[in-house]
């Protein structure tokens, strides 16, 4: 079974909105943390929210207040809402998951293989 599946991505206008959805393993439903990341043009992987077992939420800043994370548990399925889109938040997102407390990129084990979004202006 493949870990962490992404979806959802796709071309929208500035202004538009885009939800991305990812399901994942049994295996990835056992870790601490699970959360959304993505790599824009030219830019190291940046988290963009997560949460972890405790209910904790983490949203990084530049997306924060555009953007909110979601889980179903009965789906294994993992929601990042995006508002407001700017052609800045152009890039790949990815859903990872691992034991890190944090969520930090570096430290996520498990990794999907990223849906593109793509904003125009």
């Amino acid at each position: 079974q493949v870990p962490l599946v992404e979806s959802g991505g796709g071309s929208v206008k500035a202004g538009g909105s885009l939800r991305l959805s990812c399901v994942y393993s049994e295996v990835v439903a056992n870790k601490y943390c699970i959360g959304w990341f993505r790599q824009v043009a030219g830019e190291r992987r940046e988290k963009v929210a997560s949460f972890d077992r405790t209910g904790d939420f983490d949203y990084w800043s530049p997306m924060k207040g555009r953007v909110t994370i979601s889980k179903d548990s009965g789906k294994n399925t993992l929601y990042l809402q995006m508002n407001s889109l700017t052609p800045e938040d152009t890039g790949m997102y990815y859903c990872g998951a691992g034991d890190q407390y944090g969520c930090s990129d570096w430290a996520m084990e498990y990794w999907g293989r990223g849906t593109l979004v793509t904003v125009s202006s």
